[in-house]
């Protein structure tokens, strides 16, 4: 999760109904999407297919890491709106484990990625190598880096000297930023934030050319090689949209140069709902309509059980929708 301290500090130049507006307009979404992913939640953990399928399983990882930074987010957000001051060591918490969630979703993606290359290029592999325990493992290599990442901010952390400090009350909105006391914290989320960036972008955009030169010299399995083409070129967008947190700072410098403050002020709220909360649920939308397995039985989820026309018939399950 990247900056949000020009967010949550141009909240003091709003008034509080402005305020109050605002923190509505961001909380129903949020409040939507957190239904709609609790949904698909649901949905993955209904069916033996689902749990035991290595896709379904790195598909779920990537919801409840999607999830969690949603309502992390958003309660970054509404204490930043309702003015709660803080002490540094409950927002550390909260920061370090919205930068957890923020680094699992797109090293998902990766790994998701590359299962699909594996299926289309070593298709006669595929059985072998992405297995269900093959998958946990990686599932556990992902949640390790992230947790790496966050040890070591909180030992660089650790470097500040809080003892100099009169008080543990911060001066002002809890954010990343605001836990940044170092230069070596700066440089060290910078240059992490992008090799990120680049390596996963990287990853996924090579295993899509690759799946997409075996589907146009495919002679057979061609339409299989083509929705797995499709499924990563969504993936390198989620990659893309879940790490363009990386320009949501440099976005609000622009538009700071050339728009008015409460203008700024309004733009931030509304970057704020593109980049951090609306990606968020991208994942139900794609794979739980996308998918035939999964739409009959998210779709009977988001009814709470109504009897809906596309659920009144056994729904039928294919291993090739994604």
């Amino acid at each position: 999760m990247a900056s949000l301290t020009n967010t949550t500090g141009g909240l003091m130049y709003q008034s509080l109904l402005e305020s109050v507006v605002f923190s509505t307009l961001t909380t129903v979404p949020c409040c939507v999407f957190l239904l709609v992913n609790a949904a698909m939640l649901m949905t993955l953990r209904s069916r033996p297919l689902f749990r035991e399928t290595p896709r379904y399983l790195l598909l779920l990882n990537l919801l409840c890491a999607d999830t969690a930074q949603m309502a992390l987010s958003q309660l970054l957000f509404l204490l930043a709106a309702s003015r709660a001051p803080l002490t540094y060591p409950p927002c550390g918490v909260l920061v370090m484990l919205a930068d957890l969630t923020n680094t699992v979703s797109p090293l998902t993606l990766v790994v998701m990625s590359l299962e699909r290359y594996v299926a289309v290029c070593h298709p006669l592999r595929h059985a072998a190598l992405v297995t269900a325990r093959s998958t946990a493992v990686a599932v556990a290599a992902v949640w390790a880096i992230s947790w790496m990442n966050v040890l070591t901010r909180v030992v660089l952390l650790l470097d500040f000297p809080f003892k100099d400090l009169q008080s543990l009350q911060m001066a002002d909105f809890c954010s990343k930023d605001r836990m940044m006391l170092g230069v070596v914290s700066e440089v060290y989320d910078r240059g992490y934030t992008y090799f990120l960036f680049v390596s996963t972008s990287v990853v996924v955009a090579s295993s899509y050319v690759a799946v997409t030169m075996a589907a146009r010299s495919a002679s057979s399995g061609g339409a299989s090689a083509r929705r797995a083409r499709d499924t990563l070129l969504l993936h390198l967008v989620q990659v893309g949209l879940s790490l363009s947190s990386t320009l949501y700072s440099p976005v609000l410098v622009a538009l700071s140069r050339s728009v008015s403050r409460l203008m700024f002020v309004r733009l931030q709220n509304v970057l704020y709902v593109a980049i951090f909360i609306f990606p968020r649920c991208l994942s139900s939308l794609i794979y739980g309509l996308r998918d035939k397995s999964i739409r009959p039985v998210l779709l009977q989820h988001l009814s709470c059980g109504l009897t809906l026309s596309i659920g009144t018939t056994r729904p039928h399950f294919h291993m090739r929708d994604v």
